[in-house]
């Protein structure tokens, strides 16, 4: 039994280093940190009365990508 749990520790040690090595994901994360730095800039910089409007746009294309098939 020891060799099993030893075979098993192995392997998931394995798959984590190959899991550290792989850089697939890293576009869509650095993609995903830019968005966010833009919507906090456009936060700080849209005076206030422009936000209800933009919140009303955002409501309408949440509510009109629900009704979407698929």
């Amino acid at each position: 039994m020891e060799w099993k749990e030893a075979a098993k520790r192995t392997c998931m040690i394995q798959l984590l280093k190959n899991l550290w090595k792989r850089q697939d994901g890293q576009d869509l994360v650095e993609y995903a940190l830019m968005a966010a730095t833009v919507a906090v800039a456009a936060g700080a910089i849209f005076p206030p009365g422009i936000m209800p409007a933009v919140s009303t746009i955002f409501s309408k294309i949440t509510s009109t990508m629900g009704l979407a098939p698929g």
